[in-house]
């Protein structure tokens, strides 16, 4: 089986595998949690996006990627990563502005996956990924998949939910 072939058919079943945990388990958990609490924990997958950093040192061992794509990849995840935090202090403090930080962190990401899934089908960059950088696309990009689905879930479910329950 080629590298190309290998990378793909893991992120297939990753993401299939990611789906079933989300569906079976993360759902019906984040169900019973006030909606901050829920977005909260889902903002956290999204807070660990600079370990795509690692490209610079992947790229000087042999990760055949472009200035351009490692650049953009990187200032991606680091936008995503800020707005995932920025996020998440503003549902931890209840600011009422928090939602709206979660919708760009949602288009923000959207528009950064796909983007750079292009970019890296377009250098064929999942032949040369190896080591970190292979997990990285074979099982952490296709949790961000997940995981943004289920924040578009709560956001879109429960929009009209308070971000915590009044006081009794």
């Amino acid at each position: 089986m080629s590298p190309t072939a290998a990378a793909a058919l893991a992120n297939i079943l990753n993401f299939i595998l990611l789906t079933m945990i989300a569906a079976w388990y993360v759902a019906p958990w984040l169900a019973r949690k006030e909606r901050a609490a829920a977005l909260t924990v889902l903002l956290w997958v999204q807070a660990f996006r600079h370990v795509a950093l690692q490209i610079f040192s992947a790229q000087r061992f042999g990760f055949a990627v472009s200035d351009s794509t490692r650049d953009q990849i990187a200032a991606g995840d680091l936008i995503g990563m800020l707005l995932a935090i920025a996020a998440i202090v503003a549902l931890r403090y209840r600011w009422r502005f928090a939602p709206v930080l979660v919708w760009l962190l949602v288009a923000e990401t959207l528009v950064d996956l796909v983007y750079t899934s292009l970019l890296g089908v377009q250098e064929q960059l999942f032949a040369s990924a190896s080591n970190l950088t292979w997990l990285i696309v074979s099982f952490y990009v296709p949790l961000l998949w997940v995981n943004l689905g289920l924040i578009v879930w709560q956001m879109y479910a429960r929009g009209d939910e308070p971000l915590a329950l009044a006081l009794k």
